[in-house]
């Protein structure tokens, strides 16, 4: 795992506060508080794989509060541990509150499921798609990377993955044309092909493709996939095998053991919030 930091610019941190308040927070300026000192500490409710609390001190700094780490990204807490804490005025500690306790809880529940995840696959790479929040790809890749798991896609401009949508667009064999084509023209590029059914898989595995992802493959099938793909290969060509579709902390030890070398998920991203406790002091 990466060593934590915060990974977002102070302008995507100083636009999550101004989000939230564009004006200035009416209560705390109503109620003429707003200039006294305090003190906020965040403790973890739930059992968690801490993710967010470097970004959560820089928004406390950015609203102008001293801010201290007490757990980094990617550390497993038990309920009651200490997360953060902040000190400053009360105008800064109440406009960075609820933007910190929300980005803590929302990407913690995304790592703390995806080392759930990594911890039934064995020998098995857990991989997570793209398939989050549209504007949210820095932090769920840092929520993932701290769960022990990998992105799978970083996007379109990275990574080649034919899937059966591509190929619609060829007709009879010609596909297998292009997938050497393919090969030769992107030799820095694993390609990957995702198939739908167990007979495309074995004839992927005998043309010599380098990653099948199989999509939706019942455990018995990804098993029969892998076993060709150890006899029937092309001499030095074994492909990698990949498996997606509805994978997750209950059957990933099941993918796994039927010798698939990537779970390839998007669970993670729909992981319920872990819960982070906050405390004010005067």
């Amino acid at each position: 795992m990466p060593s934590p930091h915060c990974v977002l610019f102070q302008a995507e941190l100083e636009a999550l506060l101004r989000e939230d308040a564009p004006y200035g927070d009416l209560t705390v300026t109503a109620l003429g508080i707003g200039g006294r000192s305090g003190r906020i500490l965040f403790h973890s409710r739930d059992p968690m794989l801490v993710c967010g609390t470097e970004e959560a001190a820089r928004l406390f700094e950015l609203a102008g509060a001293c801010a201290k780490l007490h757990a980094a990204s990617g550390e497993v807490v038990e309920p009651q541990h200490q997360l953060l804490s902040a000190e400053g005025s009360v105008e800064s500690l109440f406009r960075a509150w609820k933007v910190a306790q929300s980005l803590i809880e929302s990407v913690s529940g995304v790592s703390t499921l995806a080392r759930r995840i990594v911890q039934q696959a064995g020998a098995a790479r857990v991989a997570c798609t793209r398939k989050h929040m549209p504007g949210q790809k820095t932090m769920m890749v840092k929520a993932v990377e701290a769960g022990g798991a990998c992105m799978h896609r970083l996007g379109l401009s990275e990574s080649i993955m034919v899937t059966a949508e591509h190929r619609s667009f060829f007709l009879g064999d010609e596909f297998a044309v292009y997938l050497k084509a393919l090969q030769a023209t992107q030799p820095e590029k694993k390609i990957v092909v995702e198939v739908e059914d167990l007979a495309s898989a074995l004839t992927l595995v005998r043309q010599g493709c380098q990653v099948i992802q199989l999509e939706k493959f019942p455990v018995e099938e990804v098993a029969v996939v892998v076993a060709a793909a150890h006899s029937d290969a092309p001499v030095g060509q074994r492909p990698v095998i990949a498996v997606a579709g509805g994978i997750g902390p209950d059957n990933a030890a099941d993918y796994a053991a039927a010798g698939a070398d990537v779970l390839v998920t998007s669970s993670p991203y729909f992981a319920k919030p872990r819960d982070v406790q906050v405390r004010f002091e005067s």
